[in-house]
């Protein structure tokens, strides 16, 4: 199928982000011209860009036209950053029927936004879909925000740690480096290495995947390499997949020697559609040592720690701190803006020609991005996780 828009121009709307905690905005100032001349016209809610330090002057310096928020949701393309918009009941302020909504909206996980999308006959597209493949690169969200989260957890970590990251040596004596051990080795913790060795840490670090210790010791840390046989670790789209029970158990066993002696965790290890892998139990967190502490990127998915809570602090009974935090990138939202705007525009760049919409669903992007249209759910994946928690 083919939908191409009627007019001559298309409209994009910027609302600004309302989900508590969410400073982003889904596009910067920076990349309005290109969306300009391409033939979209960018209608930006007022104030949308504040919080990440993109002011309203600067909008329309650059082409966009500041409107309400309700000018900015009912154009024919609405850009988010977090989900389509819906609230926990399925409602959406405003909507018309083939209004394309474009966001980071974890599909997967959200049936109540997917069934409402279709009885608003809305245009849905959802950015963590994105298949790994080259041409889909430049709006491949996921990895940005990922690299944000990456460097914000190690800087997140090391104004809470009680101890410095390098080895100083000073009149009193010699400080030893920090002990840091990254779980999960894709564009999040490879970021993390990459920002904690800069930082002067001694960094070990572990992933599933086998394919991944090439890229751990490529950046100056030391690969752990667990005794275990996981089989195929990833699916076709080049994300992690989910293991079996037994094979968790062993991993566990084995992972909680290797956090006994650091002194600073972080974990990132998230499966698509799917809770996060527990990988490091509360007896594990017992055997850690006074002072240490553990940052869990996956909280928002359940968090890789049994003891993780997200957006809290837990500090167990032999001192170790346990940090969950849920929304990295907004707290360095300038940057993260930025590269998910790149992101949002690359893929519009796909989708509209000359001003006019055009979505092309033999485009192997569209078609992984693409979950409803005309009332159905059209991607494969997010209809059957439907049909699993309906039962059928």
């Amino acid at each position: 199928m083919s939908l191409v828009a009627e007019s001559t121009r298309i409209a994009v709307g910027v609302p600004r982000e309302l989900l508590d905690g969410e400073s982003r905005v889904a596009l910067v100032p920076s990349v309005v011209p290109q969306l300009v001349k391409s033939g979209i016209d960018v209608i930006v809610e007022r104030g949308a860009g504040e919080a990440a330090g993109f002011l309203d002057g600067a909008y329309e310096k650059h082409g966009g036209r500041l409107g309400s928020r309700r000018e900015a949701l009912e154009a024919s393309i609405v850009v988010r950053v977090r989900g389509w918009g819906f609230d926990e009941d399925g409602d959406l302020d405003v909507s018309h029927p083939d209004q394309v909504v474009i966001g980071l909206a974890d599909p997967l996980g959200s049936p109540v936004a997917v069934r409402a999308a279709t009885e608003l006959k809305l245009v849905t597209l959802a950015l963590d879909l994105l298949p790994r493949i080259s041409r889909a690169q430049g709006m491949d969200a996921l990895s940005s925000q990922a690299t944000v989260t990456g460097y914000g957890a190690v800087v997140f970590a090391a104004a809470r740690l009680p101890k410095m990251f390098p080895m100083l040596t000073t009149a009193a004596g010699t400080i030893p480096p920090a002990q840091v051990f990254v779980v999960g080795a894709g564009v999040a913790g490879l970021q993390a290495i990459a920002t904690a060795r800069r930082l002067g840490a001694v960094v070990q670090a572990y992933d599933v995947r086998p394919a991944a210790q090439d890229d751990i010791e490529s950046l100056g840390a030391r690969c752990i390499l667990l005794p275990l046989a996981p089989g195929d670790a990833e699916d076709r789209s080049g994300y992690a997949k989910e293991l079996g029970e037994a094979f968790y158990a062993r991993q566990q066993g084995l992972m909680a020697q290797v956090v006994a002696g650091v002194d600073l965790v972080l974990t990132t290890a998230l499966i698509p559609g799917a809770a996060a892998p527990m990988l490091i139990t509360a007896e594990a967190v017992a055997g850690m040592q006074p002072g240490s502490m553990i940052v869990d990127c996956a909280a928002e998915r359940g968090g890789n720690c049994e003891l993780t809570r997200p957006d809290e602090t837990v500090v167990t009974p032999n001192r170790v701190t346990i940090l969950g935090p849920t929304n990295l990138p907004s707290m360095l939202p300038h940057d993260a803006s930025l590269m998910y705007s790149k992101n949002v525009a690359a893929l519009l760049g796909l989708i509209v020609k000359h001003g006019r919409l055009a979505l092309d669903e033999k485009d192997e992007i569209v078609r992984a991005v693409l979950v409803t249209t005309d009332g159905e759910i059209v991607h494969p994946r997010v209809r059957h996780a439907l049909e699993e928690v309906r039962g059928v």
